[in-house]
């Protein structure tokens, strides 16, 4: 077991508990030198994986997935410790690994019980990374809750503002969604052996065999795209989010909505569509309203909002919605924007989340209309801020226009006048988004500074331009090399485009 490298994504953060477990609360060094050292080695596991993978691919290995390895666990209900990853998976452990290394220098001075914050924050890695790396649902499932359990404390013990109602809002209405999931999931686990043979909870398995009958797929279909969806902040399930980012605390916010909400979209393609294609193809056109309507909503509500964090939080209902949105027209290329979609909104918005912790750490307000010209006070972080908004709403050079044109694009071809119009109306969005983009850099970073006691304030420290410089790269490295990213994941996308197409 130990000999599969993806195991290591898992026990790289249990090792990082298990070091903080021996720390003393007021030892800082300790507990900085122990996140330091697992989020670094993460990282570089995360790279290492990324090269060896493109290499393996580069050779001829066309396996639908690699690093693979079985284990049993629970023999009665068939239930393996099965792991695998394809260039989705790749990536999205990519993005984790870059997120939870900048998160880590983003909560340096993190209180108080600096020691217990990081705890939690080491085991809501631990479940994500161990989400992206399973290929049995029951392992998937059983890491996407590990994920969502330390969300509660987190925000209710080192959150702002009304942070017990926002973390308890966010549990209930994330473990509704684990409740729609997991009748789904067993709905699909029944009937994985039409033949009558054994039942299985491994995807690979599943979709080889075309196990589920189509006159199932449809119900369970509901329940499992419902079920990731809901954290994906599908609309109308989508109100727990932005109460939950302008609760949490920086680093959780940027990897609640850089990595979390991701685990809902890639759980959509991975599951929902992949193992029920009959029902994807006649149920797709509900969800694509709904996934519409979030896109549109998203960005109209960030326009009205003053409090910087519920802005970059509706910003994230629309950029997600955005990314199941693509997934529902069921063609190669808008799936491709998708995960595009789902890398550039990840990395710009932990950019987003970080700088705004930042600025409020110093202003101790997140009020629009109460600062004004940081530019001249803080002008690091007022850069960085204008390169997240440019990125946010898709200048050319950066990873949110190679993301929106590429699902703008796919999801335009060969789409009938009901999918047009939608596309239409999704492409409304980006000028919804350049309109709060620029009114809030104009209102925070330009013009008078608004307070005379701003101007006493200092600009990023070494820890935070670390945080800060490590997304921007990444950002700038998808929007002006995205055909490396195309070519890792073109591959994935073969066997799901043909169970869709088997299927029509």
């Amino acid at each position: 077991m130990f000999g599969n490298i993806l195991i290591w994504f898992v026990i790289i953060p249990v090792l990082m508990m298990a070091g903080l477990g021996l720390c003393r609360n007021s030892s800082m060094k300790a507990i900085r030198s122990i996140m330091v050292v697992g989020s670094t080695a993460l990282l570089a596991l995360a790279i290492w994986l990324c090269v060896d993978f493109l290499a393996l691919r580069a050779g001829g290995n066309d396996a639908e997935m690699l690093y693979t390895g079985s284990w049993m666990w629970y023999a009665p209900l068939n239930i393996h410790l099965a792991v695998g990853v394809d260039g989705i998976s790749v990536l999205m452990l990519m993005l984790s690994a870059i997120i939870v290394f900048a998160g880590t220098f983003a909560s340096w001075k993190i209180n108080p019980l600096p020691k217990n914050f990081f705890l939690w924050f080491a085991l809501l890695s631990t479940g994500v990374f161990g989400f992206f790396i399973s290929i049995d649902m029951f392992t998937m499932f059983m890491f996407y809750e590990v994920a969502l359990i330390p969300m509660y404390l987190l925000i209710g013990v080192w959150g702002t503002g009304r942070k017990e109602y926002s973390a308890m809002k966010l549990t209930l209405m994330l473990m509704g969604g684990s409740a729609f999931l997991m009748l789904g999931l067993l709905g699909i686990y029944w009937h994985s052996a039409p033949a009558g043979g054994e039942l299985t909870w491994n995807i690979l398995e599943i979709a080889r065999n075309n196990a589920v009958d189509p006159s199932w797929q449809g119900m369970l279909f509901v329940f499992t795209f419902v079920g990731f969806g809901v954290l994906g902040a599908m609309f109308p399930f989508h109100t727990w989010s932005p109460d939950g980012h302008a609760c949490a605390p920086t680093a959780v916010s940027m990897l609640h909505a850089g990595v979390l909400m991701k685990l809902g979209g890639y759980g959509c393609f991975r599951i929902a569509i992949y193992l029920l294609p009959q029902a994807a193809n006649e149920l797709a056109w509900i969800f694509i309203i709904l996934t519409g309507i979030s896109v549109v909503y998203g960005a109209f509500s960030a326009c009205v909002q003053t409090d910087l964090k519920y802005i970059n939080a509706y910003s994230s209902v629309s950029h997600c919605g955005m990314v199941l949105f693509a997934l529902l027209m069921l063609n190669q290329t808008a799936m491709t924007g998708a995960i595009l979609q789902m890398l550039s909104h990840g990395l710009m918005t932990a950019l987003f989340f970080a700088l705004i912790g930042m600025i409020y750490g110093r202003t101790h307000t997140r009020d629009i209309r109460q600062m004004g010209g940081l530019m001249q006070i803080m002008p690091y972080l007022g850069v960085c801020y204008m390169i997240a908004g440019f990125a946010s709403l898709g200048l050319p050079g950066l990873s949110g226009f190679v993301a929106e044109m590429t699902i703008f694009f796919g999801a335009w071809e060969d789409a009938d006048f009901f999918h047009r119009a939608f596309v239409v109306a999704a492409t409304c969005s980006i000028v919804i988004t350049a309109v709060y983009i620029l009114r809030v850099v104009g209102k925070l970073l330009l013009g008078p500074v608004h307070d005379d006691h701003h101007r006493q304030l200092t600009d990023a420290t070494w820890f935070e331009r670390l945080s800060t410089v490590t997304l921007i790269v990444c950002i700038a490295g998808i929007g002006c090399f995205p055909n490396w990213i195309n070519e890792t994941i073109q591959a994935s996308f073969m066997p799901i485009v043909a169970a869709i197409q088997n299927a029509i």
